[in-house]
């Protein structure tokens, strides 16, 4: 659960609302964000949830600071093919979840809300696709990839974020340390077409990977706090202070 310091602005969640206010809300500001994750593995160090604990943190943060409302998390997505199985993840086909936001989106414009934002910590293409080609009747569609930002200069072993890496591991570190096992955090590395297959859906996770992709042992909190930081604030710019900015 998010905590929220004493005293803080708090987040809109739909879940805890009643009609009336939330009805109230959208006559001033008909905006929801929508928090989708995954559920699958991230290495041996990392809760399957990491994609979305990650994106729930800068969901909740955003809609504490700007007043925006927010859905539920969708908690499951398009993961990638692995060689071998993992127990616990989960996964939906890309038209499910296509198909899935489409009748959300619909139900919730038929109740006013005239912008989505949604966002998402996992770089595959067929989940951006998913979410990306979803249609409503007029409603303005956002759907933000969180890891499409230049990290290079936060990062030691890696040029960009990959799966389970530097990045996420650092994020986590950040976000829930009490959830991180970096004892059992293993290196990982593809080689740059390696990497674009993978993201395009062409390559499974191989067998030899630890479920990770990336350099996990070199994740800290402090470039955790970093990469969150600049991933906050080039959205936070992007799609609430200046909202006719390209994402």
């Amino acid at each position: 659960m998010i905590q929220t310091p004493a005293g803080a602005p708090t987040a809109r969640c739909l879940k805890r609302m009643r009609p009336t206010d939330i009805a109230s809300i959208i006559d001033s500001d008909p905006r929801l964000i929508i928090p989708i994750g995954t559920c699958e593995q991230h290495g041996p160090h990392l809760p399957l949830g990491s994609d979305t604990m990650i994106v729930e943190r800068l969901s909740h943060d955003l809609s504490a600071e700007f007043g925006v409302l927010l859905a539920p998390t969708v908690e499951y997505g398009v993961n990638v093919v692995t060689e071998r199985g993992y127990a616990g993840n989960a996964s939906l086909r890309k038209k499910t979840l296509h198909r899935l936001l489409n009748d959300l989106l619909d139900t919730w414009e038929s109740t006013g809300i005239r912008e989505f934002i949604m966002l998402t910590a996992h770089e595959h293409d067929p989940h951006l696709e998913a979410m990306s080609t979803v249609i409503t009747s007029g409603a303005r569609v956002r759907a933000v990839d969180i890891f499409g930002i230049d990290f290079s200069d936060l990062l030691e072993g890696q040029s960009e974020p990959m799966h389970g890496d530097e990045v996420d591991t650092s994020l986590m570190l950040y976000i829930a340390p009490e959830l991180v096992a970096m004892e059992l955090a293993q290196d990982y590395m593809m080689s740059r077409d390696e990497l674009r297959r993978y993201r395009r859906g062409w390559l499974r996770v191989p067998r030899a990977s630890p479920g990770s992709i990336g350099r996990p042992t070199l994740a800290t909190a402090s470039k955790g706090r970093a990469i969150y930081e600049r991933i906050y604030q080039r959205i936070r710019e992007r799609i609430f202070v200046h909202p006719t900015a390209q994402t």
